[in-house]
């Protein structure tokens, strides 16, 4: 996917995911392997309320690889765990 496909498909309904998923797009993105990238792409499937929970540490995706994409947005964006 471009860069301009991402940046469009990281706008979600929800501000709180926008603030997360934009900046890692604009910041973190290019720099990931492509095994990576295409995770965050799988990620960018996901239901907003699902991105939502998993972003605050509510739950967690049962997906392994959405597993370890989560955790590199996490690890990124300076969501710390509390």
């Amino acid at each position: 996917m471009d860069l301009h496909r991402l940046r469009w498909a990281s706008r979600r309904g929800m501000l709180e995911l926008d603030l997360v998923l934009s900046p890692f797009v604009e910041n973190v993105y290019a720099s990931l392997a492509q095994e990576d990238k295409m995770r965050f792409e799988k990620l960018l499937e996901c239901e907003d309320q699902d991105l939502f929970q998993w972003f605050l540490r509510k739950g967690q995706p049962d997906d392994l690889d959405l597993q370890k994409i989560v955790k590199i947005v996490l690890d990124n964006t300076g969501l710390r765990e509390h």
